[in-house]
């Protein structure tokens, strides 16, 4: 700061100070008082022989006497001018806290004379001062003061308490340090905006503790671009967080429960199914059965004489053999489909398909209450998972049926329709003619534990879960019913979202394939037996071990194809993939899973981590001599093949 003097022109300038309301006072070229105005005399109540000489010292608290003498005295040996705060004891002996501002003066010629000051009460602003001093210090928040360099200038204790470490260890380090690392780039970024003159907050952000824990803090914070500094503010949050984590945590037990109750109430559904299943294959399997005993006998006792009549009768029983293990496919495919644990997996499907799938499953329990009659119209695809779609249609087909008496099959219809509605939605209804809804009932039949159904029959949640699984899909399901004329539940779900049209299927002509090397391995014999025979025209080798094939690769023999069971005892078709990938990775490529099911957690995972093909059984003749054929190593003779009476290359 620069010297700066006073000039005093004559004695009866002084008059006018005794006018002003601040309290001044002037010293002599000694150094002591020889001046004080009629506002400081009113100031302190004493007369002026007193306060002159050192009688004003009598007045400064004495606890600042000392600090005041030295800051003035030290300024008035180097004439510099200065400010300065002290506790001065007013007339009725309650001491103020007054600011001087103390600068050297001169008289007329220039020639230095002493120090002149002027006074004023600051009491009320410095208790406010000392009461944000305290608040600092004293505030459950974290406060503090920080450089743009990162280091803290100045902590509240609150800081100690809540990390456990030190003031000093606090302010040794940069404050980016405590910060989490997955933090730490935003605490930088909010830390250059406050440099460029932006208010921050709320940063949430994670400091570490002395125990090496870490708590949450949400930061305010404001900068002084000019000093370079940096106020903040940060509340401990860390409960509030924990409780966010403990509700997700809640919430994905939630999801969990809910899952599991969906499945249940699935596999309740297919519980009450059980008998009209077992019947639904039962009739299939026993005229599967009883033709293949009729075959097998009919080949014991063919003659020449006979043989024509008897291959034309062995032609029809096979057929209908054909046809009832396609009914049985048809049924276990369903089972399949529907007890599916995993979660929810969704994917474009066409909502027809599983309906027939769900009717084939409920049918024993319609075909002796009523008609079913399929009105299926024009309809979108939709995304959706399809366990539990069909969950949904295989409940309402029961509940359908359920309302309905039985042995009166002739009078009663459930009719299942889907359509296309104006917004161009998939809209599937499924109607009874049975005795109808109460209207005082409606509004509830979506609610849990909620059952218009005799006590025992029924969880009540059925509906409830169907609701919850539709509006899940972004769906609707509504239900309108008439006392004495029946009931309809409709579902509506949107057409699933940029689906490109599937081009037209084309046949291609049949193209020469290499003859291939076929390695099949089935714990099931017969299996195994049953694929060398639809793929004659490969050399197909059949083991029933995963261990004897390893053995086999270990030899050094390679194959163009790897047919392998999923599930077998000893070594799966799991760990013989992973044997192959770590030894034969080639050949790990080659491999095409035929599976009966991936009916546990760990299947599923696999076949849902390898990218190879796999073929589910029962499976379709074509569909495997056409994988195979696809996989085969061409060879150089890629013309089409002669017809069916000559043999391929």
């Amino acid at each position: 700061m620069p010297v700066s003097f006073v000039p005093l022109a004559a004695e009866k300038d002084f008059a006018l100070f005794d006018q002003v309301p601040s309290l001044v006072w002037r010293t002599g070229i000694d150094a002591t008082c020889n001046y004080v105005n009629a506002t400081w005399l009113a100031f302190t109540g004493r007369r002026l022989e007193q306060e002159i000489g050192d009688g004003w010292i009598e007045g400064v608290h004495p606890d600042d006497l000392d600090g005041s003498l030295a800051v003035y005295l030290d300024h008035f040996g180097r004439r510099q001018p200065f400010e300065m705060e002290y506790r001065l004891r007013r007339f009725d002996g309650v001491y103020r806290y007054i600011l001087g501002r103390v600068a050297p003066y001169t008289n007329v010629t220039g020639q230095f004379c002493g120090f002149i000051g002027s006074c004023v009460d600051v009491d009320e602003r410095h208790e406010a001062f000392v009461g944000a001093q305290d608040f600092f210090e004293m505030s459950l928040d974290n406060l503090c003061v920080a450089g743009f360099d990162g280091y803290f200038k100045r902590l509240n204790p609150s800081w100690s308490r809540t990390l456990g470490w030190t003031n000093d260890e606090l302010m040794a380090t940069p404050s980016e340090e405590f910060v989490h690392p997955e933090d730490r780039g935003a605490t930088l970024d909010g830390r250059h905006r406050l440099r460029n003159g932006a208010t921050l907050g709320p940063l949430v952000n994670r400091y570490l503790c002395r125990d090496g824990s870490y708590r949450w803090f949400e930061w305010r914070s404001v900068a002084h671009v000019d000093r370079g500094l940096v106020y903040a503010a940060a509340r401990d949050i860390t409960e509030h967080k924990l409780a966010e984590q403990r509700l997700g945590e809640a919430k994905e037990t939630q999801d969990k429960l809910e899952r599991q109750l969906i499945f249940a109430d699935r596999m309740a559904s297919v519980g009450t199914l059980a008998a009209g299943v077992a019947h639904e294959i039962n009739n299939p399997l026993a005229f599967v059965s009883a033709n293949i005993n009729l075959i097998i006998e009919e080949l014991k006792n063919l003659d020449a004489w006979t043989l024509t009549q008897r291959l034309l009768d062995l032609r029809d029983m096979a057929l209908d053999v054909q046809e009832g293990a396609e009914r049985i496919r048809k049924i276990v495919r369903g089972l399949k489909t529907f007890s599916r644990a995993e979660e929810e997996r969704r994917t474009v499907i066409d909502p027809r398909p599983l309906l027939e799938l769900s009717i084939n499953m409920a049918y024993n329990e319609i075909r002796h209450r009523a008609r079913l009659v399929k009105d299926y119209g024009k309809i979108p695809l939709v995304e959706a998972d399809d366990a539990r779609l069909g969950q949904v249609f295989i409940n309402l087909l029961v509940n359908a049926a359920q309302a309905l008496p039985e042995g009166e099959v002739d009078a009663h219809e459930i009719r299942v329709v889907t359509s296309t509605d104006p917004s161009g939605h998939a809209v599937i209804e499924i109607r009874d003619t049975g005795a109808g809804i109460p209207t005082r009932f409606i509004g509830r039949v979506f609610d849990p534990f909620f059952t218009t159904k005799p006590i025992g029959i029924g969880t009540g949640l059925g509906l409830s879960i169907c609701h919850n699984i539709v509006t899940a899909m972004g769906g609707t399901i509504t239900v309108t019913s008439e006392e004495g004329r029946g009931t309809t539940f409709r579902i509506v779900l949107p057409a699933a979202a940029s689906i490109a049209p599937r081009a037209p299927e084309v046949e291609a002509p049949p193209v020469r394939v290499a003859r291939a090397t076929v390695l099949v391995v089935d714990d099931e014999p017969a299996i195994g037996a049953v694929l060398g025979r639809l793929l004659h025209e490969h050399d197909v080798t059949v083991l029933t071990q995963a261990k004897g094939a390893l053995d086999l690769l270990a030899s050094g023999q390679r194959f163009d194809v790897i047919l392998s069971d999923l599930m077998m005892p000893e070594v799966s078709g799991m760990e013989f993939y992973d044997e192959l990938v770590r030894r034969f990775p080639d050949a790990a490529e080659r491999v095409v899973f035929v599976s009966g099911g991936a009916f546990t957690v760990g299947a599923s995972a696999f076949l849902e981590r390898v990218k190879n093909e796999h073929i589910e059984k029962p499976f379709d003749v074509k569909a495997v001599r056409a994988l195979v054929h696809r996989l085969a190593r061409p060879r150089d003779c890629p013309t089409p093949l002669p017809p069916s009476d000559v043999p391929p290359c």
